[in-house]
């Protein structure tokens, strides 16, 4: 007889949940800890309107190893309001959130995690001379410094450019709410005659939250009506004069890709503040991402702070970025690998000959963090599905794929044959698709964004008589980009399609021709990688492209002087390119 299956395990009890009060300026805060006090210390401090509430989430999940705090900011919850509005500068905001960080823990410093305008607050502290003594790291989400706000803002009225104007029409349409919060008596009405009733509806309607019973919180009423204070207080006098104010301090951004208030931009620059900066991507909206992901929030945070409370530097770990690269022995994805080692990623190669993988690998790992080769046939499916599988449980979900693997091919359409047409279409496609497939699940699963790159070619939209198997192939790759893009900016995956022309690579060396003898192929491909070495164009051009294209988020890149002009000619004069398809050229 078959005994019954065992039950499964109950998940953890959430850590309870003990309420201190701590005095700062002569208000009392209210301070709300979980967990056990002899683990690294986690200071969360919410935003506007929010109240600690807004961290349940994360808050029980962090508490399974740390000692995690909370606390009503200043007006808010349960905590004291000051009596005028001077009490809500900054720097008084800041004096509470080391009252607090003292208070909790004393001989340790803490790891603090802000929102909204807690982490403009907490800008204000971490950028207090001394301030490495008190607060170990920073984790910010969707909200800047204001004073590198004030810097980024004259930077862009200096350098009017099409695209310091774009971004400053952007942020300007989506930062409405602050002039608004300058008049007098309208933001007060709004939230005392209907706002206050609404805004549930307002989260999840906007920011796609599920309604909860415990929030918003009950005072958000009164909450949201003094905390326009913040506004008035703090924005023209800081942004109208703003201050140097680096950071010793190691901070994470959390950028969110789908904050409907803080753009994505407005981080630019902050490496001149903050040396020790690590940037990671959140597909989730302004609220949504402690209502809605709250867990990934809470790993990310953990993955930061075991960092720190184990004293690697960023340089051993890099920027947290996982970027992997197929046909990474050589050529292009060599010079992919090494470009995104040195800007800091963590890198995994694999290609057919895995010797070459490996000396990718370690090429990298002398110039950024540890890399890692695997031998890989991309054209195998279950390899490339077992490949990904293999990368996530050993490094985790990549955050950039890099589909570079291709093969050459020159021959007629009548010259080439089934099997000629097979291999090419395996590796040069099929390649690219069971990348985009094994990966792309494993992004879109883990829901923090991330990017896809296709490798092309300039034969994608030029087409020749002598390279039919080959132009066919890369230009299913561009298509199939153009069909991704539209799916994956769901998930907040970009894809991007590279398109060199000539590139001198060993892909010369080991390109085929149809209806050849092997001495002609022999002939055939020393005269290739002749012509192409007289070319000159170097496969890091390529790759510096590549890292261009995912930081941007372009969608087509074509790279060489003749790719870009026959992408030109291509929109232009589509006739000229197919007459020119009929030369013989290989």
């Amino acid at each position: 007889m078959t005994p019954p299956p065992s039950p499964a395990p109950s998940p953890a009890p959430t850590p309870p949940v003990r309420r201190r009060t701590v005095h700062s300026g002569g208000l009392p805060l209210a301070v709300f800890e979980q967990g056990d006090p002899q683990a690294p210390t986690v200071l969360l401090v919410h935003g506007y309107p929010d109240t600690h509430i807004v961290w349940d989430d994360i808050a029980a999940d962090l508490a399974r190893d740390h000692h995690v705090v909370r606390y009503d900011v200043r007006g808010a919850g349960e905590s004291a309001a000051p009596a005028d509005r001077d009490g809500y500068r900054l720097e008084r905001l800041a004096d509470d959130l080391f009252a607090v960080a003292e208070a909790v823990s004393p001989d340790r410093p803490v790891h603090l995690v802000a929102h909204d305008w807690g982490s403009i607050q907490s800008w204000e502290a971490v950028t207090v001379p001394g301030a490495r003594h008190r607060i170990a790291s920073y984790t910010t989400l969707s909200g800047p410094s204001l004073d590198h706000m004030g810097y980024w803002l004259r930077h862009r009225l200096r350098r009017p450019t099409p695209r310091h104007l774009w971004q400053l029409l952007h942020q300007g349409l989506h930062s409405w709410y602050i002039t608004v919060f300058h008049l007098p008596y309208l933001a007060p009405a709004a939230w005392r005659l209907g706002l206050a009733r609404a805004w549930p509806r307002v989260l999840r309607d906007l920011e796609h939250v599920t309604p909860r019973a415990d929030h918003p919180q009950r005072t958000l009423r009164r909450d949201a009506v003094r905390g326009i204070e913040l506004y008035r207080a703090n924005f023209r006098p800081t942004m109208g004069s703003p201050r140097e104010r680096p950071t010793e301090v190691p901070v994470q951004l959390i950028t969110l890709t789908r904050d409907r208030y803080v753009g994505t931009y407005l981080s630019e620059g902050l490496e001149r503040w903050v040396p020790d900066l690590t940037r990671r991507t959140l597909h989730a909206g302004h609220w949504s991402a402690l209502l809605e992901k709250g867990a990934t929030v809470a790993g990310m945070v953990r993955e930061f702070t075991a960092r720190i409370e184990s004293g690697r530097s960023r340089e051993a770990d890099g920027d947290g970025r996982l970027v992997v690269v197929t046909g990474g022995g050589s050529g292009i994805g060599r010079a992919t690998a090494l470009a995104f080692a040195e800007d800091g990623a963590r890198v995994v190669v694999c290609d057919l000959d895995l010797a070459a993988a490996e000396r990718t690998a370690e090429l990298a790992s002398l110039i950024g963090p540890q890399a890692h080769a695997y031998r890989v046939d991309v054209s195998d499916g279950a390899a490339v599905d077992a490949f990904a599988q293999r990368v996530a449980a050993d490094h985790g979900v990549p955050d950039v794929v890099v589909n570079n693997a291709g093969i050459g091919h020159s021959g007629t359409f009548l010259q080439t044959t089934e099997k000629e047409w097979q291999r090419v279409l395996d590796v040069n496609l099929w390649g690219v698709i069971h990348g985009c497939r094994a990966f792309g699940a494993l992004m879109a699963d883990r829901g923090q964004g991330g990017h896809v790159v296709n490798v092309s070619s300039a034969a994608a939209y030029l087409p020749s008589k002598a390279l039919t198997a080959y132009a066919t192939s890369k230009a299913a790759v561009f298509m199939l980009s153009d069909c991704l893009r539209a799916e994956f900016v769901g998930h907040g995956i970009g894809v991007s399609t590279i398109c060199p022309g000539i590139v001198n690579t060993n892909i010369t060396r080991t390109s085929t021709f149809s209806a050849s003898t092997a001495a002609e192929q022999t002939a055939k491909q020393a005269r290739a990688a002749r012509l192409y070495a007289r070319r000159g164009f170097p496969p890091e051009k390529v790759a510096t492209a590549i890292l261009a294209a995912v930081r941007t988020g372009k969608p087509v890149v074509p790279v060489t002087p003749e790719a870009k002009a026959a992408r030109l000619l291509s929109r232009l004069s589509p006739g000229l390119l197919r007459l020119a398809a009929r030369l013989n050229v290989t």
